[in-house]
């Protein structure tokens, strides 16, 4: 049950952060959502650090970890998100935009990850 309350409370404080970080107001280059952009960027990089800094220091707790990859991350990331703006892209006939957001999004979130891992080992 505590792992639970864990994961919600991460959850909570990722999703509001995602919010807040929407919230920012930004020139969207031909419809490419930039928002949601970084915030997967920035999440997977963050993600990364939690996985690297877990594994470095024994000091993080299984549900410390738990709180801030699966709560934080989980909320703050946006696939669901990305995967509507995608498909809205597509149906709009963005579709040169929306390759290059999906293109994009999966690779500089997967560098991302190793970048946090590399710097943080």
């Amino acid at each position: 049950m505590l792992d639970c309350l864990a994961v919600g409370l991460g959850g909570f404080i990722g999703s509001v952060g995602r919010y807040l970080c929407g919230k920012i107001p930004v020139k969207n280059p031909g419809n490419f959502p930039v928002q949601t952009f970084f915030i997967n960027i920035i999440g997977a990089f963050v993600i990364g650090c939690v996985v690297a800094l877990a594994a470095k220091h024994a000091s993080l707790t299984p549900r410390q970890v738990l709180f801030l990859k699966t709560g934080i991350c989980g909320g703050f990331t946006t696939f669901s998100t990305f995967s509507l703006e995608t498909g809205d892209l597509l149906r709009a006939g963005n579709v040169t935009t929306a390759i290059l957001y999906v293109t994009l999004s999966v690779v500089l979130g997967v560098a991302a990850v190793f970048l946090a891992q590399y710097i943080f080992r």
